[in-house]
């Protein structure tokens, strides 16, 4: 059985300070086919739906739908602040590579 993807204490914080839950929406993380290197990340405010899997922390939800699911399998999502700005940023153990901005990648 492969690992769910996680969620760091400083992803949930991030969401609590843009009051997402509070408006009945979770931060979706969802794989789709593109991008430079095969396949991109889909992150975005988002209704949660029935089939999604949810993780909760902080009154807060990421939701991640089941055929982005096997992509992200033990993946850790994290919020980052740097000097050229800040984002959510996904560690994923599947991704063979990744171009340089970090949202496109391939296995």
């Amino acid at each position: 059985m492969q690992l769910p993807p996680s969620v760091t204490e400083r992803a949930f914080d991030r969401l609590s300070e843009i009051g997402a839950g509070g408006q009945g929406q979770a931060l979706r993380v969802a794989v789709e086919g593109g991008g430079c290197s095969g396949f991109q990340y889909d992150i975005r405010l988002d209704t949660p739906a029935e089939d999604d899997l949810v993780l909760e922390g902080k009154g807060e939800k990421v939701v991640v739908d089941s055929v982005s699911l096997p992509f992200l399998a033990g993946a850790v999502i994290d919020f980052s602040e740097e000097l050229i700005g800040a984002r959510f940023v996904i560690e994923n153990p599947n991704a063979a590579s990744s171009c340089g901005c970090g949202v496109s990648f391939s296995i």
